[in-house]
């Protein structure tokens, strides 16, 4: 592609979108091309960086996802499941590379979203930065080296405003210690524990959750064994680490052939 690609950001005034729409605007790699908000937004028609406080950036706040669509070559979606299985549609119709960080999918959203994959580029991911990908990885060889004595726990921390828990990245470091076990997360999770629960599982992977003020996210994979633990943990003080990656997804789309796609392609891992 001659020129930088178009992007459009979808949920422009979330956390997110804020971000990527400031990212986006600032790269000499892509183009801001559009923002989308639902119908009945007050910010549709204004001027996406006046409506965040700051300078206007040329690109007007819409509700019409087909029309932003037409004109640009990728989607940047942390939206809702609900939403993000709509544009997942509208994307592939377009021919646009979908980028998807929305989580807390059940199996409709995501059979509509492969069925997307079959016509355009989707890249989904429960966490776009690198650091965490790295951790998927490490996460998935040490469950491979350590046999079932050392009992998995996986804990995450996120802001009090998310809406589902697990997390989207909990639950890929999940798969991944699952993955290195040889076993399916399906069948060894434990997602909560209250009251008298009687002795821990042998082989379970345990998750739990915390909800509270800013925290951006932060993971911790635990491996207990008798006598030591060990502990990977990462750590994000920046949400523009996500904004960031899905930049770099978008890019990595251009001229792929259809499919679903994870960051671990987009890295070359």
């Amino acid at each position: 592609m001659d020129e930088a690609p178009r992007i459009v950001i979808a949920g422009a005034s979330g956390r997110m979108g804020r971000m990527l729409a400031y990212l986006a605007a600032e790269s000499d790699r892509v183009r801001l091309g559009a923002c989308l908000e639902r119908p009945g937004h007050d910010w549709i028609g204004r001027d996406i960086g006046t409506a965040m406080g700051g300078a206007a950036l040329g690109v007007a706040v819409s509700d019409d996802a087909d029309a932003a669509l037409a004109q640009c070559e990728a989607l940047i979606d942390f939206t809702a499941p609900d939403a993000t299985a709509d544009l997942a549609a509208r994307a592939a119709q377009a021919g646009a590379v979908h980028v998807i960080g929305t989580t807390g999918m059940d199996a409709t959203h995501l059979a509509a979203i492969r069925a997307a994959a079959a016509r355009t580029v989707v890249v989904r991911a429960g966490n776009m930065s690198l650091g965490v990908n790295l951790l998927v990885e490490i996460t998935r060889q040490v469950a491979a080296a350590l046999d079932a004595d050392f009992d998995i726990e996986i804990t995450e921390a996120h802001h009090r405003h998310k809406v589902d828990a697990p997390s989207g990245t909990a639950l890929m470091l999940g798969e991944a210690a699952a993955a290195g076990r040889g076993v399916r997360l399906a069948d060894v999770a434990d997602r909560g524990r209250d009251g008298i629960t009687g002795a821990r599982t042998p082989g379970a992977i345990g998750f739990a959750a915390l909800r509270g003020g800013d925290i951006i996210g932060e993971h911790d994979v635990l491996f207990a064994g008798a006598g030591e633990r060990i502990t990977l943990r990462h750590v994000a003080s920046d949400r523009a680490v996500f904004a960031r990656g899905a930049l770099k997804a978008a890019l990595w789309g251009q001229g792929r052939a259809p499919g679903e796609y994870g960051m671990r392609d987009v890295l070359g891992m």
